[in-house]
């Protein structure tokens, strides 16, 4: 017997979710609010919308299908399947968050807010959700495979993430590690860490990096199979090098960084929390994923 098609939906908490839970009363995250020239109004405004946006993307599923839901803070302890459809109700970065816990799931993104984000990752209303199920459940749908970038341990632990991926200080401070592309000779660097870019993150992080350093490195497209990279605050030294500073990896390219300090961290898309940790003398290779995240266009 088959079993029916699973969607799994994935959101976040509200900002006024954040705030309640914080505050304990309406009254009193309004009054929060306030005191920083913001309105309660218009933050319950946007959690009506995003809880309406969940409960027609919700209503669209067919009733014979089968269905999980999760939320941002627990991705990395729900049990994704092979054969699941996802769908993601939220900003751009949510689509972000849940890449890296996908390994080739289609996956729907949702603009609950249509104007407030940029919606590309999320291009799709509420509205048009229950043809694009159909689609995807007979095959029919067009994929765009999005470029995505992995952090390989020495020791065999493995990251990915669909933006970037930084190797650096917790705390951002400087980092002393040696770097090397693939046949290189490594260099020996103290920075602020480094990032490694897709394409889709080349619109980010990446987007502030290369304007403030007038960077000549061409950037991929979000589907080519490259990744660019860069150090940031590079600190010349008699004892470290400021040569190699940024670059192209094309698909069997790979960027390693071996740690000389302790508590080196690699994380991806912003979150911090879930991370790699370097000890002293290991190294990561950074290198394209051989993962894609599986997005509906426009």
């Amino acid at each position: 017997m088959t079993l029916a098609p699973r969607v799994v939906l994935v959101s976040r908490r509200t900002e006024l979710d954040e705030l309640l839970a914080r505050h304990g009363t309406a009254a009193q995250a309004a009054f929060f609010l306030s005191a920083r020239g913001r309105d309660l109004d218009e933050v319950t405004a946007r959690a009506e919308a995003a809880r309406a946006a969940l409960t027609e993307v919700a209503a669209a599923i067919p009733r014979d299908w089968r269905r999980g839901s999760v939320q941002r803070a627990d991705l990395d302890r729900f049990p994704f399947t092979p054969d699941d459809i996802v769908v993601v109700v939220g900003q751009d970065g949510l689509v972000a968050n849940v890449a890296k816990y996908l390994d080739g799931q289609p996956v729907l993104g949702v603009d609950p807010e249509p104007g407030r984000n940029s919606g590309v990752l999320v291009p799709h209303r509420p509205a048009a959700v229950a043809a694009l199920l159909e689609s995807l459940a007979s095959g029919r749908a067009q994929l765009r495979r999005r470029t995505m970038v992995s952090a390989e341990t020495d020791d065999g632990q493995v990251l990915h993430a669909l933006n970037e991926l930084y190797v650096g200080h917790p705390t951002h401070q400087s980092a002393r590690y040696r770097l090397a592309v693939d046949g290189a000779v490594p260099e020996r660097q103290s920075s602020s860490g480094v990032i490694v870019s897709t394409g889709t993150g080349a619109t980010g992080w990446c987007a502030s990096i290369v304007r403030t350093t007038a960077s000549r490195v061409s950037m991929p497209a979000p589907e080519e199979p490259a990744l660019a990279w860069f150090v940031r605050e590079a600190w010349p030294s008699p004892a470290t090098g400021v040569e190699r500073t940024e670059g192209r990896l094309e698909d069997s390219d790979a960027l390693r960084v071996m740690s000389e300090t302790d508590g080196l961290v690699v994380f991806g898309d912003g979150v911090e929390a879930d991370r790699l940790v370097l000890a002293w003398g290991q190294s990561v290779a950074l290198r394209v994923s051989p993962r894609r995240l599986c997005l509906v266009p426009e």
